[in-house]
């Protein structure tokens, strides 16, 4: 069978990190849930896509490039039997983008097969990965994730919480885990909380997620939301909870509400689509803008254009289509392909669009490439005026803890002024929300959060040679490399390929 090539027209947004979901279902059919479950967290990851499944006493697994709805289907759904089951959806932070990265990842032991699935991202891989080489450790694959499955598989002499307590000692950084035993599903979170992670219930079973999302499909709902540090055991004897290690200061990451998590979802006891609806409302009082219509680009500006509408008065409308089937393709991505970029993704409605005064609310600005060429579109279609407006606080720092966004050096926002960036992208007027606005709006005090990427104040402390190397302006054509915070790890040439 042969993949299809992944287009990436909007290299702008920061990229999602990875989907996590688990099922303990006696009676049920785990594999055929879990697919469910990963369907609905195909947007935390578009690269490959995996379920483990035990029967009780074996695990099996099938794993493979591309979509969930590619790598699945009827004939091989059958093949996994099982009432247990782990999945997940990946884009890669950490480990080049080739099948043997794909996870779940496996490790025999001497109680069986267990399979590990990690979004986050460990900053101290490299290091743990070396130690266990020196002890005879031999490696399949080249991302943190087999990390962690290595060191789980040392200590599967203890119970399952004992284990999974001594890993979580051993690494540092971001992670929420799923583990699959042949008798067990297991759930862990880092000391600081910084991705997300949920226990949920529905008849029969049990299930942990990266997101609520993933719970409507199964008829879930929701049980509790993993604390830092926290581990949740799925058995016979339905769900426990443990501190595996002692808790942190809560740092989940703030682009889980203004962008990552699907606005359907509900984090830190707030729906995410009410939370960028208020981002929307703060960005019309911090950057007001006399204009004719309010546009989203799509689809992530929606709640907050909806809600710079409401405050300011300007009416709502839609002025951009965002074609659905750009992302796959079987066309061999060219440079004019990537230079069309927008264009492939985005059209313009000219009726809509000409003569008047536009406010375009987006979520974030990285590079501002992107956001240069919607400036563009929209200007040759006819606008008379196009004021760009953001809910994410300018980003002028890289991330360590799973997101790929860039080096320092590439961010727009850490190498200009926002008069600067205005002047780059060609928009009558750019404002950026500010970090308290973006706080208030989510509704939970400051320090409950990550924020690094925009003040620098990392809250898990970063080894200086991983800073190092992120904090380096690149070099031309250094956008080709592995952007993760284990770049010491070294790949072959053709799995280091460009990301965009």
């Amino acid at each position: 069978m042969r993949l299809l090539r992944t287009v990436d027209a909007n290299p702008e947004h920061p990229k999602e990190e990875c989907g996590v979901f688990g099922v303990y279902a006696p009676g049920h059919e785990a594999a055929r849930l879990t697919f469910f479950g990963l369907f609905d967290l195909q947007h935390r990851g578009q690269e490959s896509a995996g379920i483990s499944v035990s029967d009780g006493a074996r695990v099996r697994m099938h794993k493979e490039m591309g979509l969930v709805t590619q790598v699945f289907n009827e004939e091989i759904l059958k093949t996994l039997p099982g009432h247990l089951a782990i999945g997940h959806t990946r884009y890669s932070t950490t480990g080049s983008s080739v099948r043997r990265n794909a996870q779940p990842v496996s490790c025999t032991t001497m109680d069986g097969d267990i399979a590990v699935a990690h979004n986050g991202n460990l900053i101290n891989a490299a290091e743990i990965r070396h130690e266990l080489e020196d002890e005879g450790e031999v490696f399949d694959t080249t991302n943190d994730s087999e990390v962690i499955a290595k060191l789980l598989a040392r200590e599967t002499d203890k119970p399952m919480e004992d284990a999974v307590a001594a890993v979580m000692r051993r690494v540092k950084g971001a992670y929420s885990v799923a583990v699959l035993t042949p008798r067990q599903v297991v759930g862990f979170r880092d000391p600081y909380g910084v991705r997300p992670l949920v226990v949920g219930k529905f008849k029969g079973g049990y299930c942990i997620s990266s997101e609520t999302c993933a719970f409507n499909p199964v008829g879930a709902r929701i049980v509790k939301e993993l604390g830092p540090g926290e581990i949740a055991v799925l058995d016979e004897n339905g769900v426990r909870f443990v501190q595996g290690v002692p808790k942190e200061r809560p740092s989940m990451c703030m682009f889980e509400f203004i962008y990552f998590s699907r606005p359907d979802s509900e984090m830190y006891d707030t729906f995410l689509y009410a939370a960028r609806h208020r981002m929307g409302e703060e960005l019309a009082r911090e950057q007001p803008a006399e204009a004719d219509m309010v546009v989203p680009v799509p689809d992530t500006g929606f709640p907050a254009a909806l809600g710079y509408s409401r405050v300011s008065g300007i009416p709502f409308g839609e002025g951009l289509i965002k074609s659905r089937y750009i992302h796959r393709t079987f066309i061999e991505p060219d440079q004019r392909m990537r230079e069309m970029g927008v264009r492939m993704k985005l059209h313009a409605l000219a009726d809509r669009i000409v003569g008047k005064r536009l406010v375009i609310v987006d979520d974030s600005i990285v590079r501002a490439t992107t956001t240069k060429q919607i400036v563009r579109l929209l200007f040759d279609t006819g606008a008379a005026e196009v004021h760009v407006r953001i809910t994410a606080p300018p980003i002028r720092y890289p991330c360590f803890y799973g997101i790929d966004m860039a080096r320092r050096g590439e961010l727009a926002a850490a190498k200009w002024s926002v008069e600067d960036i205005r002047e780059h992208i060609g928009a009558s007027s750019l404002g950026y929300l500010s970090v308290d606005s973006v706080v208030k709006a989510v509704g939970q005090d400051k320090d409950r959060f990550c924020l690094a990427c925009f003040n620098g104040e990392y809250p898990i402390d970063v080894p200086s040679d991983l800073r190092k190397d992120m904090f380096e302006r690149p070099k031309v054509g250094a956008f080709a490399t592995v952007r993760s915070g284990q770049g010491k790890f070294e790949f072959p040439e053709d799995e280091a390929g460009s990301r965009e």
